[in-house]
């Protein structure tokens, strides 16, 4: 007998060890997609109850460190589970369609809530890719303006970078349909890699949201640091408002503000709170 031959008991011995490995992958992946189907229930369970909270987090120039607006950050309490973790929720709430009606409450309630605040501080909302399909964005917007009364100019849309980089001509008529409303509009996570200068030419944006990835290692990364120069001398020849995320020593504000980076954003200043512990400075 060749010395690599297989008996047949030996290869169906083999089959058997593999068996359970195998189960036991089928069976994560089972439970793993009942939790998604079973949250994605309970999300919609969520907005039909009134179950989700507005946190903000406060924004400041960085030459002053006056608070000048703040940006709503979705938070959900789950009944049972406690606190969610955006990450978790908000892809199901993406891959299910929910972000949209989700996205249209963030609109209302933040609107109301902040037509509250001082005049002098604005509101910064995060957009859905979702919400630009079809045009529902410019309904949302006028309708949560109109019902808060809320300034147009004291609002502003935050919009991630990947999803501008195939910007069809509908989605820029609808931008600049909402920017004609006097609304701001913020590109968010600038630095990820994926919009590029002749994007930002052709879109109506007001703001650049430098990612955080940028800011961390900050100001020792003499990389990272050259970067963000050369994007903030950009954004402002552009006409951009030049905001930094994820500020968490003072050592990167210090940094950031000598580059003439306007506004910031993270730890340093506030974590995200509940809307009755922002103070209005």
């Amino acid at each position: 007998m060749p010395p690599d031959t297989v008996l047949p008991q030996e290869a169906s011995a083999t089959k058997m060890e593999g068996a359970p490995t195998r189960f036991r992958l089928h069976a994560r992946r089972d439970a793993a997609a009942a939790e998604r189907r079973r949250l994605e229930r309970d999300l919609a369970t969520a907005l039909q109850r009134g179950a989700f909270l507005l946190h903000y987090q406060p924004r400041v120039v960085l030459a002053t460190g006056a608070a000048i607006a703040a940006e709503a950050l979705l938070r959900w309490p789950h009944r049972k589970q406690g606190m969610i973790p955006p990450a978790m929720f908000i892809p199901l709430a993406e891959r299910s369609g929910q972000i949209i009606a989700i996205g249209e409450w963030v609109l209302r309630a933040a609107c109301q809530q902040a037509a509250g605040w001082p005049p002098s501080w604005s509101l910064s909302v995060n957009v859905s890719p979702r919400q630009l399909e079809g045009g529902a964005l410019l309904g949302q917007v006028s309708t949560a303006l109109e019902t808060s009364g809320l300034a147009p100019e004291r609002l502003e849309l935050e919009l991630t970078e990947s999803l501008l980089v195939d910007v069809d001509t509908d989605t820029l008529l609808l931008l600049s349909a909402v920017r004609d409303l006097g609304v701001g509009l913020a590109l968010d996570d600038f630095g990820t890699g994926y919009a590029s200068l002749a994007v930002l030419k052709r879109l109506p944006l007001t703001v650049m949201k430098l990612d955080r990835s940028l800011v961390r290692d900050l100001p020792a990364d003499r990389e990272d640091a050259a970067i963000v120069r050369a994007v903030i001398a950009t954004g402002h020849a552009l006409g951009l408002t030049v905001v930094a995320e994820g500020i968490e020593s003072e050592a990167q504000r210090a940094f950031l503000a000598g580059s003439g980076c306007d506004e910031g954003q993270g730890y340093l200043f506030s974590q995200p709170v509940p809307p009755e512990r922002l103070g209005f400075v």
